[in-house]
């Protein structure tokens, strides 16, 4: 059973797998099936029965049109099991997620290291603070996951990371070396932000096309085709708003901390990670899997709203006190 596609998406593609085949080639044929009664529910001693319209055909997806189209009837081959994953899916480009998520870090890490050298501190401090964060964060993101899902990370434990996790392990971990290697704490997270947002941008693009973090389908004209490695059509694409977020963010960050607009040292990064909790928050409710508002959450967000407040209250009166 498909849950979450709408009427007026337009065209979808199903990926499905079948383990435990004989080795070799097979033909494969899909016929659109319905339970009685109309509205999808099970209902014991009832069976699935065949919708009268022709067979479901395989999709072939072009990169270049952004577009389903119908493939070949041809065989399908067979995989070895640890190869299933890199098996080719609709608006998925397998790897992209760390490819990105490296080039988001080397970004942030320029970044930071040129605006820090502005500041009379080492390239050298600032980086071997950055890395011990960075790794730091990458931990946190994974725990963090580990505890949200306790039960299914070990089916694929090479994907599933959180950024909640990493935006907390990351300042943390950089606060503490900071104390370490006697830097200003307030100059480096400032110069941070900036870096942090620049990367929050490049790095989502990856989610997007590995098919992770997705978005509801939709039948909005402004939804985007893409894939959660499972069904693909029309979704909100909630990462692409996170990323275009992030990047306003940075650009934010950057023109306040080139004009020394902080009155207090932090202040800037501080506002900039409000200003994400918040926009997370609000992404959270349009993704696929379900992100029912709690009241930590809730929380969370209320506290994220002051703590911005407060942050814009001491810039516009700080010069008048």
């Amino acid at each position: 059973m498909i849950d979450g596609i709408v009427p007026g998406s337009g065209p979808v593609s199903i990926t499905t797998r079948v383990h435990g085949l004989a080795p070799g080639e097979w033909t494969v044929r899909a016929d659109l099936m319905r339970l009685p009664g109309g509205d999808g529910r099970y209902r014991p001693g009832h069976d699935w029965s065949r919708v009268g319209s022709p067979p479901v055909h395989r999709a072939a997806w072009s990169w270049r049109r952004w577009a389903l189209s119908i493939a070949p009837a041809t065989p399908v081959h067979t995989r070895w099991t640890p190869l299933v994953r890199l098996a080719r899916l609709p608006a998925v480009i397998h790897g992209s997620w760390a490819a990105f998520v490296v080039a988001g870090v080397i970004a942030g890490l320029a970044l930071q290291g040129a605006i820090l050298a502005q500041e009379g501190i080492s390239i050298g401090q600032s980086l071997a603070v950055s890395l011990l964060a960075v790794v730091s964060g990458l931990i946190g993101a994974k725990l963090w996951f580990i505890a949200q899902h306790p039960r299914s990370w070990r089916t694929s434990a090479g994907e599933g990371w959180s950024v909640n996790g990493f935006l907390v392990g990351t300042p943390l971990v950089g606060v503490a070396a900071l104390l370490a290697f006697g830097l200003p704490i307030g100059v480096f997270l400032d110069a941070t932000a900036p870096a942090l947002f620049f990367g929050v941008a490049i790095g989502r693009l990856g989610c997007f096309f590995t098919g992770c973090c997705a978005g509801r389908c939709t039948s909005a004209r402004w939804g985007v085709w893409s894939s959660d490695r499972r069904v693909g059509a029309r979704r909100i694409p909630t990462q692409l708003l996170e990323s275009f977020g992030g990047l306003m963010i940075g650009i934010a960050t950057l023109i306040l901390v080139l004009l020394h607009a902080s009155p207090i040292g932090g202040g800037i990064f501080v506002a900039g990670m409000a200003t994400y909790v918040l926009l997370r928050h609000v992404l959270l409710q349009l993704r696929a899997e379900p992100h029912r508002p709690t009241l930590r959450t809730r929380l969370t967000a209320a506290v994220a709203a002051l703590v911005l407040l407060a942050d814009a209250t001491v810039f516009l009166l700080w010069p008048a006190t």
